[in-house]
């Protein structure tokens, strides 16, 4: 239990980074850190093949295309912070008045822990095959709007930068023609 404990905190900060730093690569990172602790949590419930997934997928693959699309649209770090302030403020309570209702909620309806034999159970059956046919059978429709949901995101990145390539080559081509005059 200590290590649960010690892995979450560590898990909390680097989602916390993840919302705080400026830097989107650096906010990026720290997502990957996060992804990292929660397989290791995932070992730590004897669960490899979710550990083993966690990190090839999405600390792999979907992280290096998160830092694709970064370095793609050349995203600066935010320097508008005066300008919008008030948004600011605004994100601010929202994330604390949902964080004191969870925490409020949680201690007016606490849920008992379930059964070791119970865990033991579930995680007994969490091999590759079954967890295969709980995703290709019941879960097929949500992993398909997944799949669509992360094409549209590369389609949109790609139609991003090239309208700011076509934007540059009207400048530059303009910048030229009032050149020659």
């Amino acid at each position: 239990m200590v290590t649960f404990i010690f892995l979450a905190i560590v898990m909390i900060i680097g989602a916390i980074g993840v919302i705080t730093f400026r830097q989107p690569v650096h906010a990026a990172l720290s997502l990957v850190g996060t992804i990292i602790i929660l397989a290791v949590i995932y070992v730590t419930l004897q669960a490899h093949f979710l550990a083993a997934v966690q990190v090839i997928v999405y600390a792999g693959a979907i992280m290096v295309l998160f830092l694709f699309v970064i370095m793609l649209l050349n995203v600066e770090g935010e320097g508008h912070g005066e300008r919008f302030g008030w948004l600011r403020l605004a994100a601010y309570g929202t994330a604390t008045v949902a964080i004191v209702a969870l925490v409020v909620a949680a201690f007016m309806n606490p849920r008992p822990l379930p059964e070791a034999e119970v865990v033991d159970a579930a995680l007994s059956g969490g091999g590759a095959a079954q967890i295969g046919e709980v995703l290709f059978e019941r879960f097929v429709l949500a992993f398909q709007l997944v799949a669509v949901l992360l094409l549209t995101s590369i389609v949109g990145a790609v139609s991003l930068v090239q309208r700011k390539v076509e934007q540059a080559d009207i400048a530059a081509s303009h910048s030229q023609e009032t050149g020659r005059d």
